[in-house]
């Protein structure tokens, strides 16, 4: 009767979550990390952001797991209705990050038509400077809030999300997580009389690990150097398969809804069968006699859960499994317990985290991943902890920390800010020195097989994301070997059926202008007018009637906020606009609506160079001009889809049957052994 309410409870929430998620917004699956980092790099993916997104990531995100035979009524509240409540191997920070996305990209809005409200004190952020900062502080937000370390998420903001670093957005992040963390000691102290639940137990620090009196010695390095590689090869591996996975589950879930259901439910009863069969494979432990809590455990929580034991016994594994990822990894964390679990427990519990880990995060429901990857490190960790015994003066729990801290840096590669996170989370600065080291093996021995995981998932669902770096084979190109053509211009002053034409027969968001006789001596570069822009001017009919300038100022009938960055799913379509034949025959003046100073570029420029430029100054399009004087006054113009290696060899395929530039476009072999 236990497994049948396990089960069922678990597949009604998985079915519950994966409904509303590809009902109300399929935007809203995943963590939400590898779109926001997509976003802040100068990917404009739609939907991300919107009030369905952050209403899917608001409902869906609490944790509770729970035994069996527990009462878990208390989760059925808003805000804990939740796809990692269905004993699911997934995390809550990614859906926090993406949460605190979605607040500060709808506050950035500074009003909405659709639901008639206006806070006129915020239109200054409706450019997409201001616009991204802001989505960096609330992604911040969002770690602060999930680990409860205001650092630690400033750092993962700068380190691993904003591809453009500004001494004002480290100031502005900050404040957000130092507001963060007021908000979050306030309501743990209301919630410390336990009219809270669960939520608010152990204070500020959430696996409190600290010591006064940790000292290491040179013995003890080689075991934690083996932590490190483990961690870069258990990484890399991961990050492998999570990747295939992902991939076939896009496939999957292409097809149709119906599809979309079935795997997610054949994984949560996959998963609830592995999770209540594998305890019974575990002995049952006589309860220690200095247990800090009562043994067995009785309720939600707690460290020794009796399962089919006898009376004075315990299950570590289930222990491990019914329990919320918070309380497992302070289990795993903990000091002073070195027989409370077996070798077997220990690595069948790693087995699952690592392999249900992968399973559990593509199916369509807001799931994360950063749990996940510190329980199944911190599993590792105790076991090499349990090997190593009373040959290092390091205790397991410390182990298990360092274990967590080199998984962390073998998936997702962050080192500076994974380490003030986990500082944060144990209270345990004596052990910076060991952490920082485990990191780096890590992060070293990873990064010779593959990316880190949120590049991987952002390469698989198809972002152009821009590295920081060029890759070699740039060096040798121009940017005029990857100008695409043919070039779509306008003239300063414009006929309107020839904007509308252009603007319905193409997908192109910048359009260059150039002046000619008799507007000017010869052919010039005016600038570059977008596409929004011309179609606010359509929609506006500022026409003129002839091609004569007549002197009369049409950007008066305009405001700034007319021309001001649209928010999500309210930008103007050409669909939209209704032109007449009498006014295609019209004319439009571009000047006073066009950018006069856009960045371009020589065409004989190093591509690598252009790359670093388009990147570090947060550009959508570099105009290209020739270097030598042509009739036409610009070559092309690039966007990041140009800098994307599969649209250069999609270009110029001869380059892939060149031996000397196939080394430059692939990696060697030695480094994908897979």
């Amino acid at each position: 009767m236990a497994f049948v309410v396990f089960w069922a409870s678990n597949l009604m929430l998985t079915l519950f979550s994966v409904l509303i998620t590809a009902s109300v917004s399929p935007a809203a699956a995943g963590s939400g990390i590898p779109e926001v980092k997509a976003y802040l790099n100068g990917v404009d993916a739609p939907g991300i952001f919107s009030l369905k997104t952050l209403f899917v990531k608001l409902f869906l995100k609490s944790r509770c797991l729970y035994e069996p035979s527990s009462n878990c009524w208390n989760v059925m509240i808003i805000g804990s209705i939740s796809a990692v409540s269905s004993s699911l191997i997934v995390g809550k920070a990614g859906p926090m990050v993406h949460t605190g996305a979605c607040v500060a990209s709808l506050l950035g809005q500074g009003r909405s038509k659709k639901y008639g409200w206006t806070w006129s004190w915020l239109q200054f952020l409706k450019n997409d400077r201001d616009r991204r900062d802001l989505i960096a502080c609330g992604s911040a937000a969002g770690i602060a809030a999930a680990f409860r370390a205001p650092v630690g998420g400033l750092l993962f903001a700068l380190e691993e999300m904003a591809s453009w670093w500004r001494s004002a957005l480290l100031w502005r992040a900050f404040f957000t997580t130092a507001i963060v963390l007021m908000i979050l000691g306030a309501l743990i102290e209301f919630c410390e009389s336990g009219k809270c639940g669960p939520f608010g137990k152990g204070g500020l620090i959430m696996y409190n690990v600290t010591s006064t009196d940790i000292s290491y010695h040179l013995w003890d390095v080689p075991p934690v150097l083996l932590l490190g590689v483990l961690g870069g090869l258990f990484g890399s591996l991961y990050n492998f398969l999570l990747d295939k996975v992902l991939r076939v589950y896009n496939v999957i879930n292409r097809k149709c809804s119906g599809y979309k259901i079935l795997l997610a439910c054949s994984i949560s009863i996959f998963t609830s069968c592995l999770l209540f069969g594998l305890p019974w494979l575990a002995s049952c432990l006589p309860c220690p006699a200095d247990a800090e809590e009562p043994c067995p455990t009785i309720g939600q929580s707690g460290s020794y859960k009796q399962f089919q034991c006898p009376p004075g016994h315990y299950n570590d594994l289930a222990s491990l499994i019914f329990n919320t990822n918070d309380d497992a990894i302070r289990n795993l964390f903990s000091k002073g317990t070195n027989d409370e679990f077996q070798y077997s427990s220990i690595l069948i519990f790693f087995g699952i985290c690592f392999f249900l880990g992968i399973f559990s995060y593509g199916i369509v429901a807001p799931t994360g991943l950063f749990v996940p990857v510190i329980v199944t490190g911190a599993s590792y960790g105790r076991f090499i902890g349990m090997l190593v015994g009373s040959h290092s003066t390091l205790n397991r729990g410390l182990f298990a920390v360092l274990g967590a801290a080199s998984f962390l840096g073998g998936t997702m590669r962050t080192t500076v800010s994974a380490c003030v996170i986990l500082l944060e989370l144990t209270n345990n600065l004596l052990l910076l020195p060991l952490m920082m080291l485990v990191l780096l093996v890590s992060k070293t021995v990873a990064d010779a097989f593959d990316s880190n995981i949120y590049d991987l998932i952002m390469k698989a669902k198809g972002f152009p994301f821009l590295e920081a770096h060029a890759k070699p084979f740039m060096r040798q190109l121009t940017v005029g070997d990857v100008v695409k053509g043919p070039l779509q211009l306008f003239h300063g002053i414009e006929k309107v059926g020839n904007v509308v034409h252009v603007l319905r027969t193409t997908i192109h968001n910048g359009f260059p202008v150039i002046d000619e006789p008799p507007v000017s001596g010869s052919p010039v570069l005016y600038g570059l007018i977008l596409r929004a822009h011309l179609i606010e001017l359509l929609k506006k009919k500022a026409f003129l009637s002839s091609p004569e300038p007549t002197g009369i100022d049409v950007s008066e009938q305009f405001s700034v906020v007319d021309f001001a960055k649209k928010g999500s799913g309210n930008a103007n379509k050409i669909q939209d606009i209704v032109v007449t034949e009498e006014e295609e025959n019209m004319f439009l003046d571009l000047h006073p609506f066009t950018n006069a100073s856009p960045y371009t570029v020589v065409e004989t420029m190093s591509l690598a160079k252009a790359l670093i430029l388009f990147r570090q100054v947060g550009l959508r399009h570099l105009l290209v001009i020739p270097k030598i004087k042509r009739r036409s006054p610009v070559v092309g113009i690039l966007t990041r889809h140009d800098f994307m290696p599969e649209d250069m060899i999609s270009l110029h395929p001869a380059w892939t049957r060149s031996r000397w530039k196939r080394w430059r476009l692939t990696s060697p072999r030695w480094l994908n052994p897979f």
